[in-house]
Order: C-alpha cells, then sequence, then structure tokens
C-alpha cells in the first residue's frame, strides 16, 4: 500500500520559514520524481517545486529564491524548505510522486498571516 504523509504545515507570520516534509511508504522511493503542490482555496491546484529521480529541480517563479525542495532517499522523505513566506503562500500543500504511476499525500496547511 502506498502512502504519502505530509507534516511541518503550520500559521506563521509573513516573512517566517516553515519545512514541510513528506514520507514515502509503499514505493521504490528513489525512482520516483517528487513533487510539491499547493492549492489555495478558489484556485487551481499549482505545482510549487519538483525534485527528479537524479536530483534535477524545478521551482515555480513565484517561488524561485524563496523555497529549496530536496530529498533524503535513505529516509524515503522529500523536503521543501520555504522561506521569506508571503500571504499568497497560504494554501494547502501536496506532495505527489511521480513515476509511471501517480500518488498523492493528503496535504498540510500553511497559513501566513500579516
Amino acid at each position: 500500500q502506498v502512502r504519502l504523509v505530509e507534516s511541518g504545515g503550520g500559521s506563521v507570520q509573513a516573512g517566517e520559514s516553515l519545512r514541510l516534509s513528506c514520507v514515502a511508504s509503499g514505493i521504490t522511493f528513489k525512482l520516483y520524481a517528487m513533487n510539491w503542490y499547493r492549492q489555495a482555496p478558489g484556485k487551481e491546484r499549482e505545482l510549487v517545486a519538483r525534485i527528479s529521480s537524479v536530483n534535477l529541480t524545478y521551482y515555480a517563479d513565484s517561488v524561485k529564491g524563496r523555497f529549496t525542495i530536496s530529498r533524503d532517499n535513505a529516509e524515503s522523505t522529500a523536503y521543501l524548505q520555504m522561506n521569506s513566506l508571503k500571504p499568497e503562500d497560504a494554501a494547502v500543500y501536496l506532495c505527489k510522486a511521480g513515476n509511471s504511476l501517480d500518488f498523492w499525500g493528503q496535504g498540510t496547511q500553511v497559513t501566513v498571516s500579516t
């Protein structure tokens, strides 16, 4: 059974930082690209960052220079370090493991106040 569990969300003030984690089980983690998406109320889900199985990274323009995605294959965990958070970063953050099949976590809430 495949399971992805996100954690690390919370409520912060603008300018502060959070580190999200996504722990995977039931997959050969090192073979999967790991993705962080976010979805705010009334908005479409958007890709925030991706790290491939060979550690190539992609960031949405809105988070470049502020967010860093990383992975620890030994721990089957992907991370999203989020610095200089803005109110517009508030959303539910979800991780996705992508290969021939995609698997999603349930998400973790990030709230950013001014």
